[in-house]
């Protein structure tokens, strides 16, 4: 299978000196499904924020679909927030759909047309046009769904992404990401969820990956899992 993406040897240093990845590499095939897990500072947000583009490397490689064109990432790869409210800006879900084909150069009605498909996809297009703050926790999550998707992205990098959602919500999540065909890194803290949708994982602490392979084996490891904090 193709590799989508490769990383090599990935460094972070945040301006205060704290070096939050300290030479991370792995790689992601096109439809691959991967857990990112580790305790809280482990450097997983920092490496979603890389991966996306938002912030650059202070040192290593991003290779996606082998080129190092930062542009090209960016414009390929869809980051969810673990806060909905970060990511939702416009005055209706639609309008916010549709707002990346329209930047990217869409007319405004084949924006709205393609928006309205991607929403009935997930079963949300009666949210359409409702007011993005009004909605409740599971329907923003998947209105962020939409408009990542509306983008085109080849990976999604997911940051916690049924935080703060009751059982419900979070089942639509993890049904959403069993579908999906799009390749995604998944970073959280729900081993079961990631168990549940994901057949491979990578471990981080103190910005180093520890710990890689394949589900369910890796997380019957109770001695990598206690190293890492991560014992259910």
């Amino acid at each position: 299978m193709k590799t989508l993406l490769n990383i090599e040897e990935l460094r972070y240093k945040y301006p205060d000196g704290h070096e939050a990845l300290k030479g991370v590499s792995f790689e992601i095939n096109q439809g691959g499904k991967i857990a990112l897990v580790g305790a809280n500072g482990s450097g997983k947000s920092t490496l979603l924020l890389l991966l996306a583009g938002a912030m650059e490397q202070s040192d290593g490689k991003i290779f996606f679909n082998g080129s190092e064109d930062i542009e090209t990432r960016r414009k390929k790869t869809g980051l969810i927030f673990q806060d909905a409210d970060d990511q939702i800006l416009m005055p209706s879900v639609i309008e916010d759909v549709a707002f990346s084909p329209v930047a990217y150069g869409m007319k405004n009605n084949e924006a709205h047309a393609l928006a309205m498909k991607i929403l009935k996809s997930l079963g949300i297009e009666h949210l359409a046009f409702r007011v993005p703050h009004k909605l409740s926790g599971g329907e923003k999550r998947m209105a962020t769904f939409a408009g990542i998707l509306a983008a085109d992205p080849d990976l999604l990098l997911l940051d916690e992404p049924t935080a703060n959602l009751d059982p419900s919500a979070r089942r639509r999540v993890i049904n959403f990401l069993k579908e999906t065909q799009t390749a995604f890194l998944l970073a959280t803290h729900d081993l079961e969820m990631a168990l549940e949708i994901c057949n491979y994982a990578l471990i981080m602490s103190h910005g180093l990956i520890t710990a890689r392979g394949a589900l369910p084996k890796l997380f019957n490891d109770e001695k990598i899992l206690r190293e890492n904090n991560l014992l259910f």
